[in-house]
């Protein structure tokens, strides 16, 4: 992985590679930033990095054996840890290395739902669990193969359970020499603040639009008006950019299920709320949350074109052509309260509520704030 194959983030890669620099590699640096901005591409390309015999001022060589197998996550200095689905026959990130790699290197840039879904565990719950910190320090216990540095990187650490966190925390107090521990979060207000405190952050942000679109581009070969629709819907996440570019047609299954959503909404249908609710409480959390995500970007388009701003409507085609029609319920006074229900959702969706009552409560909701007059 290349410093090069970070989409935008101009300002992180510039402070990771002043490390080298300046010669100031930290025992712990955690790389923070949402989803889809690239941090777990940036931590790869930084260990790449460091193990690298023939780097250069601005990026890794590629062809040098510890390039090669730091490429394909199989340097023996290089120990990984991310959450999984616990069971009998899992119980630490050992247990899937292969399929991690393999998940890794199909889309570097991919998340905690693209990961699970990979191993049918989707509907689980993502855990690090407390066996995982006795094999970081079984790991960490070992000499270096290599005579340098032993990197443990951690994706997602704000899943580690409490006692996982805390054997971890004790461990970053007092490092084995040459060790260097790299964190890969999206959500640092989850950990421990005694973690965060023994960390160097870098921020990484989402991704501007421009460096979406010479992504798209440049990985896809795609149409670059494509690429622009995609990156202007992708509020600053790469991947999400990827999967609205890919499946053009997921775009028309979203907005058939808002549409009716809003419709048994609007006049209150039970019957139909039921069946409505039942349906989407089976298609798992990540499909929940993209629903409450993709309402919000309706809710903004119908503001836009309220404001008569057609330029900053970003849907196209038939979302559109909905979002002209529907805009007349979207007006001052229940814009900023339809969209705090629907992000509340989406915080409790993260958290496992139960999507029957949880889709119940803001149908109701809803219904309230479409009838409000403007």
């Amino acid at each position: 992985m290349f410093f090069k194959d970070i989409v935008g983030q101009p300002e992180a890669k510039t402070k990771l590679l002043g490390m080298f620099a300046d010669n100031r590699i930290p025992h712990a640096l955690m790389l923070t930033g949402p989803e889809g901005s690239g941090n777990l591409v940036g931590a790869f390309a930084f260990i790449q990095y460091l193990f690298c015999t023939q780097k250069n001022n601005n990026d890794s060589c590629g062809v040098c054996p510890s390039c090669i197998k730091t490429s394909k996550l199989s340097h023996p200095d290089l120990h990984l840890v991310f959450p999984i689905a616990k069971s009998k026959d899992v119980k630490t990130s050992n247990d899937l290395l292969p399929e991690f790699r393999e998940c890794f290197l199909e889309n570097p840039y991919i998340t905690l739902h693209d990961w699970f879904n990979s191993l049918n565990a989707e509907n689980k719950q993502p855990i690090i669990p407390t066996e995982e910190a006795g094999s970081i320090l079984k790991k960490l216990s070992y000499t270096s193969y290599e005579g340098g540095y032993k990197v443990m990187m951690i994706w997602q650490p704000e899943k580690m359970n409490i006692e996982s966190a805390n054997k971890l925390l004790k461990i970053l107090e007092e490092p084995p020499e040459q060790t260097l521990f790299v964190l890969v979060c999206n959500h640092p207000e989850q950990l421990l603040t005694t973690i965060i405190s023994r960390v160097q952050q870098l921020l990484f942000y989402k991704i501007d639009t421009t460096s979406i679109i010479n992504g798209l581009v440049q990985k896809f070969g795609c149409d670059e008006t494509l690429a622009k629709q995609a990156a202007l819907m992708c509020d600053g996440n790469y991947r999400e950019a990827q999967l609205l570019l890919q499946h053009n047609d997921e775009g028309q299954n979203f907005l058939q299920n808002f549409r009716n959503f809003m419709m048994i909404s609007l006049n209150f249908d039970a019957a139909k709320a039921v069946t409505w609710i039942d349906d989407n409480a089976r298609t798992g959390r990540e499909k929940q949350k993209q629903f409450l995500q993709y309402g919000l970007e309706i809710f903004r388009d119908c503001l836009m074109f309220n404001f008569g701003s057609v330029d900053l409507v970003r849907h196209s085609g038939d979302e559109k052509t909905f979002i002209t029609k529907f805009s007349k319920f979207i007006h001052h006074k229940n814009y900023e309260k339809l969209s705090s229900e629907f992000n509340s959702s989406f915080y409790y969706i993260e958290r496992n509520a139960n999507p029957k009552i949880l889709f119940m409560d803001l149908i109701m909701k809803t219904n309230e704030l479409l009838n409000l007059k403007p």
